[in-house]
């Protein structure tokens, strides 16, 4: 059995759970809507405030999506009860970011700034504070999307390990290298 898979998800309060034909499982919160549509061999079961993914066999196909589905579905009940939070720093002199709305503007040392429209689904926040690295906070009930957000933003300019420039997470620790000096 998979360790995962078997676990029950508790749906807390305010959380509403559907599994409509075609095996699409929707969930409604205070946060949002999600759906993920489940392959039809998966059966998925709602009864009195927990939530069972349950497998047909033993095959390895049936295993590994017993254990994807039931977490896709876990990720999105946390996702519309309590959501997801992601906070990047842009580490460097003279790195910026600023937003309008859902448009993100990034000054990373290029010769021009870079502009990024972020979905609607996520919220975005930008602080740019005296002495301390600019942070972009970004929140969502996805936690698919805003971690593809991250990436994207995040591959603009990643940190590199000689001087630790660049945009990481918040708490991140870069595995620094040292230059050509210390072989000598």
């Amino acid at each position: 059995m998979s360790r995962i898979g078997k676990l029950p998800i508790s749906i807390p309060a305010g959380v509403i759970v559907t599994v409509g034909k075609d095996n699409l499982v929707t969930v409604k919160g205070p946060k949002g809507e999600l759906s993920q549509e489940v392959n039809p061999d998966i059966k998925v079961s709602v009864e009195d405030g927990t939530l069972s993914v349950v497998r047909p066999s033993d095959e390895k196909n049936h295993r590994s999506l017993h254990g994807l589905y039931r977490s896709l579905i876990s990720n999105m009940v946390v996702g519309v009860s309590e959501g997801y939070r992601k906070e990047l720093e842009l580490v460097g002199v003279g790195y910026r970011a600023s937003n309008n709305g859902q448009l993100l503007e990034l000054s990373l040392g290029f010769t021009h700034s870079i502009h990024m429209m972020l979905p609607t689904e996520v919220k975005l926040e930008t602080k740019s504070e005296r002495n301390k690295n600019p942070q972009i906070i970004l929140e969502s009930c996805d936690k698919q999307l805003i971690g593809q957000v991250c990436a994207k933003i995040r591959s603009f300019r990643k940190p590199e390990p000689y001087k630790g420039k660049g945009i990481r997470f918040v708490g991140e620790v870069i595995r620094r290298k040292s230059g050509k000096a210390a072989g000598k």
